[in-house]
C-alpha cells in the first residue's frame, strides 16, 4: 500500500512591517515559489500609496486584511509576519487558529493580549514617516546587510505606517492559538538572547514562551529580505515543511 503527499499548494502569505508594501517581499517570492510553495504578498491598509489619507486606519483594519487575505485559499497556510506585522499575524492566528498550520516571525514575536506596538503617542499623530537610518540604528533596527542600492529603493518606496495601527491594542481571546507552531527566525537578535527577553513583561511583551516556538538563527539586519532574501526564503520554506510527513514506503 502507498499513500501521497498531498497536491494542495501550501500557501505562504507574507506580510511586512512598518512603511513597507507587498513589494518588499519581491526578492523573497521568486526563491519560495522555486522551491514549489505559493506566496502571497500583501499590502497592508494605508501601506499603498504616498497620498493615502492614514486617519482613520486601526490595527483591526490589518487584522482584517489578513484575514481577508487568508480566506479564499485551498490548502494549508503558513503565515509570515515580519517586525510590526508580527502583532498582526498573532491576532489573526487567535481568531482562526484551526486554519493557520504555522506562524513564522521575522525578527518580530507576538504580543500579549492588551499591549500595542507604540503605545504613548500623541493622540493627534497620524502617521509615522520611516526614520533615518540612524534612528533606526539607535532603536535597534539595523540595516546591516543592505547595499546602497538597496537603502535608496527602500527609502524611495516606503509609505509612512499609520499611527493607529502602532497604538491600536492586541485583543486575544482563544487559547487554541497557543497550539499553533511557530518559528522565529532572527536576525538582528541572536535567538540565544531572545529566548532570555521572550516574557510577558517588559521589553517585549511577547508571548512566546508560551507557544511551540523552534527558534532559527539568520545573522543580519533588521531587513533579511532586503539583505539576505534567498536565505530567508530558504529559512521560511524549511519551517513552512517543519511537520510535513514525507510518503511513506510501498509496504
Amino acid at each position: 500500500m502507498t499513500t501521497t503527499q498531498s497536491t494542495d499548494p501550501l500557501h505562504i502569505v507574507l506580510v511586512p512591517g512598518f512603511w513597507l508594501g507587498g513589494w518588499a517581499w519581491g526578492d523573497v517570492v521568486p526563491h519560495l515559489q522555486a522551491d514549489g510553495l505559493t506566496p502571497h504578498a500583501v499590502t497592508l491598509p494605508g501601506l499603498d500609496d504616498v497620498a493615502t489619507d492614514r486617519s482613520g486606519i486601526t490595527h483591526d483594519d490589518h487584522v482584517r486584511a489578513v484575514l481577508d487575505a487568508v480566506a479564499p485559499l485551498e490548502g494549508d497556510v503558513v503565515l509570515v509576519g515580519h517586525s510590526g506585522a508580527g502583532a498582526v499575524v498573532h491576532e489573526v492566528v487567535d481568531r482562526d487558529p484551526a486554519r493557520i498550520r504555522r506562524v513564522v516571525y521575522v525578527d518580530s514575536g507576538p504580543l500579549v493580549d492588551g499591549a500595542s506596538l507604540r503605545p504613548g503617542l500623541p493622540e493627534e499623530t497620524v502617521e509615522l514617516p520611516l526614520p533615518t537610518w540612524e534612528e533606526l540604528a539607535a532603536e535597534g533596527s539595523s540595516i546591516e546587510g543592505i547595499d546602497d542600492a538597496g537603502l535608496a529603493r527602500f527609502r524611495a518606496r516606503a509609505v509612512p505606517h499609520p499611527a493607529g495601527v502602532a497604538t491600536g491594542t492586541v485583543h486575544l481571546t482563544d487559547p487554541a492559538r497557543l497550539g499553533v507552531p511557530v518559528t522565529v527566525i532572527c536576525t538582528s537578535l541572536p535567538s540565544e538572547m531572545l529566548r532570555q527577553m521572550a516574557t510577558p513583561g517588559p521589553p517585549f511583551h511577547t508571548e512566546l514562551a508560551s507557544l511551540q516556538a523552534t527558534y532559527v538563527d539568520l545573522p543580519t539586519g533588521h531587513w533579511p529580505m532586503f539583505s539576505k532574501p534567498a536565505e530567508l526564503a530558504r529559512e521560511i520554506a524549511t519551517a513552512a515543511r517543519a511537520d510535513i510527513r514525507p510518503p511513506l514506503e510501498k509496504a
